[in-house]
C-alpha cells in the first residue's frame, strides 16, 4: 500500500490513525451522552454538538494561521496532539457540570483545529517533490482511509467500555431508558400504562442490580450510564497518549517545510502586519461585524451568524490578499468551499439525526445473520472470509491463490457456526451504526481507487470538481432512502414519553451510510487534494484551513436536523437534506468549466 511513496506517508497515517481512533470514540456517544447526562433536548444537545463540530474546523483555520505564518508545522502538529490529550481528560472525569463538559470540548476542538489541516498540508508537501506528485491523489486516498480505520474500532471500544461499566453496576444496556428515567423523576411519566412498561424495562435490564422502586433505579441507571460514557472518553484520552508517542518517535519523517523552502518564504510569506495586508484585515473585519451584527438583530440568531461571518470575512481577506496571478485559483477554491458547506451540513447528520433514528426508530434486537454486524470479532471473522474469497480470484500467484482459498473456507465456516449457534434475537446498540461508515470507506476505497485508475487510462476520468458533484448526487439518494424508510414512522414529538412505538430493521441505516460513503469517497479525500493542488504555495495550509472552515459551516448548520427533528414529520427531516444535496450539485455543475480551467 506504501509502496513508491514517501516514508512520511506511514507516520501521517498511523499519527492520523490513533487520533482518529480517540475522536470519533468520542463522538460515537457524545450526543447521547449529552442527553443521558444532563437530559438535553434533541434542539439544545444537536446545539452543542453543531458548536463543538464547527469549533473543531473553524480553529482549523488559525492552525493554519500559525504554521504558515511561523512555517512550523510539525511543532503547531505536534501542541495540538497535546491540547487534545487535556481536553480528552477534562471530559473523562466523572460528575463534571455541562459548562466544565463544554470547555474540555473546547478544548479538544482548539487542539484539533491545529492538528488536522496541518497535518494534512504536510502530507501535501511530501507530494510537492515532482518525484511523488502523481502519486498525490492516491497518497490522499491512502491516508483517509487511516483516518476511518481508526474511525471503525471507535463505536466498538465505546460500547464495550460503557457496556463494561453498566455490567459492574448490574444493568444491562437499553438505550431508550435514560431518556425514560429523566421524564420518571421529572414527573413527566404518570400513566400507569407507562409506568408498568417501564418497571419492565426495569427489571429486564438490572442483571445484579437488586430493583425495589422506580425512583432508586432511574436515578442510579443514569448515574452508571453516564460514568460508562465518561470512561469511553478515558479511551479516547489513552489513543491521544499513543497517537503523540508515535508522531514523537518518528515525525523526523516528515518534510521540514522551513528547511526546504526558506528562501522561498523569505520573499512570498504572508504577513498580517504588512502594509499590503491591512486593507484586506480591516475589510474581513467589517465584514464579519456587518454580519453578525445583521444575524444578530435582524434574525436573532447569533450562533449561525457567527458562523457565517467568519467563513465570509475569511473569503474576503483572502481574496483581497491574493494577487492578480493567485486570485483565480483562490475564488475556484471558495466556490468548491461553499459546496462543502451542504455537504458536511448533510453528512455529518450521522452523529445528530442518524443517531437519534439508530436510538428511537431502529429495532433494539436482530436475528443471527444480522448480529454478525454488530459483534466486532463476528465481523471482522467474516470480512476475512469475504475478502479470502475476492483475493482468491485477484491475486495472480498459485500460492497467494491457494492461501486465500483456505482463508475464505476456514474463515466462512467460522462465520456459518457463529450465526448457528447465535441466539434468536441479540441486542444491539445505535452507537455501533457509526462504524459502517468507515468500515465501508476502508472496504472501498481501493476499489474506488481501481475504478478511477481504470478510468484513467481510458482517458475517461472525472475531473475532481466533477467527481464532487456526483458525489452530492450520490449522498441525496441516501436521504431519499431514509425518506422512504420514515414514511410510517411517528413524528419524534409524537413519541416522548412512550414506552413502545414501531421501529424499522437495520438495514435501513447501513443501506444509508453505504450510500454516504461512496458519495463522501467521489468528494472528500477528492476535496483535499484538489486543495492542495490548486492552493497558491504561500496559502497552503491557509487554503487547507479553509477547506476545514467550509466544513465547520457545514457542521453549524447540523443544528438544522435537531431543530426540526421535534417540530416536523421524521420524512420531512430527510427531505430537506435531499433538497440541499440537489441544489448544491446543480450549482457546481453550473460553474463546471470555470473550475475545470484552473486544474488544467
Amino acid at each position: 500500500m506504501f509502496k513508491n511513496h514517501p516514508k512520511g506517508l506511514v507516520v501521517a497515517f498511523f499519527s492520523n490513525m490513533g487520533e482518529r481512533f480517540g475522536f470519533y470514540t468520542m463522538m460515537a456517544v457524545l450526543v447521547l451522552f449529552l442527553q443521558a447526562k444532563y437530559n438535553l433536548s434533541a434542539e439544545s444537545a444537536g446545539d452543542i454538538y453543531s458548536w463543538f463540530y464547527f469549533a473543531i474546523y473553524a480553529l482549523a483555520l488559525v492552525g493554519g494561521i500559525i504554521a504558515d505564518f511561523t512555517s512550523k508545522y510539525k511543532t503547531t502538529v505536534l501542541f495540538g496532539l497535546i491540547i487534545m490529550l487535556i481536553g480528552y481528560v477534562i471530559i473523562a472525569l466523572p460528575g463534571m457540570t455541562l459548562p466544565v463538559t463544554v470547555v474540555g470540548l473546547f478544548v479538544i476542538a482548539l487542539g484539533n483545529g491545529l492538528f488536522k489541516g496541518n497535518l494534512q498540508a504536510i502530507v501535501g508537501q511530501m507530494y510537492d517533490d515532482p518525484k511523488y506528485s502523481p502519486l498525490r491523489d492516491t497518497a490522499y486516498m491512502i491516508f483517509y482511509m487511516g483516518i476511518n480505520i481508526g474511525a471503525f474500532f471507535a463505536p466498538f471500544a465505546a460500547t464495550a467500555i460503557r457496556n463494561y461499566i453498566l455490567e459492574t453496576k448490574g444493568f444491562l444496556h437499553d438505550a431508550s431508558l435514560p431518556a425514560l428515567c429523566h421524564s420518571f423523576l421529572n414527573g413527566q411519566l404518570t400513566d400507569p400504562v407507562q409506568l408498568e412498561n417501564l418497571t419492565k424495562l426495569a427489571q429486564k435490564v438490572s442483571i445484579g442490580y437488586n430493583f425495589t422502586d422506580l425512583q432508586t433505579f432511574a436515578q442510579n441507571y443514569i448515574d452508571a450510564f453516564s460514568y460508562g460514557y465518561n470512561m469511553a472518553f478515558g479511551i479516547a484520552a489513552i489513543a491521544m497518549l499513543i497517537s503523540l508517542v508515535i508522531y514523537l518517535s518518528f515525525k523526523k519523517f516528515l518534510p521540514d517545510k522551513i528547511k526546504v523552502e526558506i528562501q522561498s518564504k523569505k520573499e512570498n510569506k504572508v504577513s498580517i502586519a504588512s502594509k499590503e495586508n491591512l486593507i484586506p484585515l480591516a475589510s474581513a473585519i467589517v465584514v464579519f461585524a456587518v454580519v453578525v451584527l445583521i444575524f444578530t438583530y435582524v434574525l436573532n440568531n447569533f450562533s449561525l451568524g457567527l458562523a457565517i461571518a467568519l467563513f465570509l470575512a475569511f473569503s474576503t481577506w483572502i481574496l483581497l490578499a491574493s494577487t492578480k496571478e493567485e486570485k483565480p485559483r483562490v475564488v475556484t477554491l471558495l466556490l468548491v468551499f461553499l459546496v462543502v458547506i451542504f455537504f458536511w451540513m448533510s453528512f455529518h447528520q450521522n452523529g445528530l439525526t442518524l443517531t437519534f433514528f439508530a436510538r428511537d426508530y431502529t429495532v433494539k434486537e436482530v436475528g443471527p445473520i444480522n448480529q454478525m454486524f454488530f459483534n466486532l470479532w463476528h465481523m471482522l471473522i467474516l470480512i476475512a472470509a469475504v475478502a479470502g474469497l475476492i483475493l482468491t480470484f485477484i491475486l495472480k500467484k498459485p500460492i497467494q491463490k491457494i492461501l486465500s482459498a483456505v482463508a475464505f473456507v476456514v474463515f466462512g465456516i467460522w462465520s456459518y457456526y457463529l450465526i448457528s449457534n447465535a441466539p434468536p434475537t441479540t441486542p444491539i446498540e445505535p452507537e455501533k451504526f457509526q462504524a459502517f461508515n468507515p468500515l465501508f470507506i476502508v472496504i472501498l476505497t481501493f476499489p474506488i481507487m481501481g475504478f478511477f485508475s481504470w478510468l484513467r487510462s481510458k482517458n475517461m476520468e472525472p475531473s475532481t470538481p466533477r467527481k464532487i458533484g456526483i458525489g452530492m448526487l450520490i449522498a441525496s439518494t441516501a436521504f431519499i432512502l431514509m425518506l422512504i424508510a420514515s414514511v410510517d414512522l411517528p413524528a419524534p414529538k409524537l413519541i416522548k414519553d412512550l414506552t413502545t412505538w414501531p421501529r424499522v430493521g437495520p438495514h435501513w441505516l447501513t443501506a444509508s451510510y453505504l450510500i454516504l460513503t461512496i458519495a463522501e469517497l467521489f468528494l472528500s479525500p477528492m476535496g483535499l487534494s484538489f486543495v492542495s493542488k490548486v492552493a497558491p504555495s504561500r496559502f497552503q495550509g491557509l487554503m487547507q484551513g479553509g477547506w476545514l472552515l467550509a466544513t465547520a459551516v457545514g457542521n453549524k448548520l447540523l443544528f438544522v436536523g435537531s431543530f426540526l427533528w421535534d417540530r416536523i414529520e421524521l420524512w420531512e427531516v430527510w427531505l430537506v437534506f435531499v433538497v440541499c444535496c440537489f441544489i448544491s450539485a446543480a450549482f457546481i455543475f453550473s460553474i463546471m468549466k470555470k473550475l475545470e480551467k484552473v486544474t488544467k
